[in-house]
């Protein structure tokens, strides 16, 4: 069954390659598109299109296949185009003509759109809930580990004291900022487009006030082509928000990478969480982090494909916003199962003890030591030239114990500061 089935057969080769892997994506789809197809037969009821008993007739129907979905029996046979088509035909079938009225005043556009939006706004707040958890997680890993030093890296190289309070804090406050963008993501797509049909707006005297309060949306898309023109713009939005957690993840994974390595040393994982070699039997190795490393870069080139298949398309309806579906469900899908394995993971952590009197760390501590001549009344010019001059002749000896009192330093992490910060987004 296809919505815009006129009759006419279709060239079968046609068929299957516009048809593409609807099926299986839309999935995802169901329980929105079931929301969304509720909402407007009680609208159409509301300006008389409908009558009271088949309004509750669809309602009852529609509940009916929910249940399927809950139950996991719900399926998109090779007969139907995608799952708009499904559900129309489950309601024709029960219902005769009432559910060939379903699809009045509205277009597959429409339904796909209200749809991916339902969707996307779902999944950030499960996005953002499943962020806020690893914050959670990593604070409470700052505040166990804030006395542990750990050495600072420039370049690679051995540079300033820091400590695993300061790490673990760090990544948390980075990912408040991938909130404060998933918080405006949900701006974009917490907007209504139900009732913009094809892109052009209805004859019929249909209520979107009425579909944007029963579908729980913050706004209304007023404009209908700029209802229409938000397909694109929507899966932008949320793909560029998930690459942001993405980029900050993938920074994480790759510092514990390094650290794990016995060069570093700093960290290890229990056995259980970590891979063997086939002919090496001493290795340990960050498997899962590796994976979320690459899995997080491959999410970051979602946010560009999008750009590049949407970004010359004029106003209107495109064929092209097809293509579009399976990665922004994709990187929705992925995100939060990263998410989840890296709040499993870092919970086991084991932070080591560094050794900072090893010779390869004489000089992490060269910035304090000018700092204390500069508070002796030498300037910072003449201090800085007289502690680099030991360093060349061989001379200097370390001054560790300095501390950092200044807030968000090593010695004063801000850690309910950055709470603070989460709980406001």
């Amino acid at each position: 069954m296809k919505l815009w089935d006129k009759g006419i057969s279709i060239d079968k080769k046609i068929e299957k390659f516009t048809v593409g892997n609807d099926r299986e994506l839309d999935v995802f789809l169901a329980e929105y598109d079931l929301t969304a197809s509720l909402a407007h037969a009680k609208m159409l009821g509301k300006i008389g299109i409908l009558e009271a008993e088949e309004v509750t007739a669809i309602e009852a129907e529609l509940k009916k296949l929910r249940q399927q979905l809950e139950n996991g029996n719900f399926n998109i046979e090779e007969e139907f185009e995608d799952v708009h088509s499904k559900i129309e035909f489950e309601l024709t079938k029960a219902l005769g003509d009432t559910g060939k009225k379903i699809h009045t005043a509205r277009s597959r556009n429409d339904q796909v759109l209200v749809a991916m939006q339902l969707y996307f706004k779902d999944n950030l707040q499960q996005i953002s809930a499943k962020t806020k958890e690893l914050i959670d997680v990593l604070l409470g890993l700052a505040q166990e580990h804030q006395e542990k030093l750990l050495p600072g890296y420039t370049h690679l190289q051995v540079a300033m004291p820091s400590s695993f309070g300061l790490w673990f804090s760090a990544y948390a406050e980075l990912l408040i900022d991938d909130l404060y963008l998933m918080e405006a993501g949900l701006k974009v797509v917490d907007q209504n487009p139900l009732g913009s049909a094809a892109g052009y707006g209805s004859s019929f005297p249909i209520d979107r006030d009425y579909t944007t309060r029963e579908l729980g949306f913050s706004a209304l898309k007023y404009n209908v082509v700029a209802a229409q023109m938000s397909r694109g713009k929507c899966e932008r939005t949320v793909t560029s928000n998930i690459s942001s957690v993405a980029n900050t993840l993938s920074r994480f994974a790759m510092d514990i990478c390094l650290y794990m390595s016995q060069n570093f040393d700093f960290i290890t994982f229990p056995d259980e969480l970590t891979t063997g070699s086939s002919i090496m039997p001493h290795k340990k190795n960050p498997d899962v982090f590796e994976l979320i490393r690459g899995k997080c870069n491959k999410l970051q080139s979602i946010a560009n494909e999008m750009i590049l298949i949407t970004n010359n398309l004029p106003s209107g309806y495109h064929r092209d916003f097809q293509l579009i579906k399976e990665n922004s469900i994709y990187s929705v899908e992925n995100i939060k199962e990263i998410l989840d394995i890296f709040i499993h993971s870092i919970s086991l952590i084991n932070v080591k003890d560094v050794n900072l009197d090893d010779e390869k760390y004489k000089y992490l501590f060269t910035v304090d030591s000018i700092n204390d001549l500069v508070m002796q009344g030498q300037s910072f010019r003449e201090a800085y030239k007289e502690i680099g001059g030991q360093v060349q002749n061989g001379s200097y000896q370390p001054a560790a114990g300095k501390k950092h009192t200044h807030l968000g330093s090593k010695d004063n992490l801000a850690l309910d500061e950055i709470r603070k910060k989460k709980e406001k987004v």
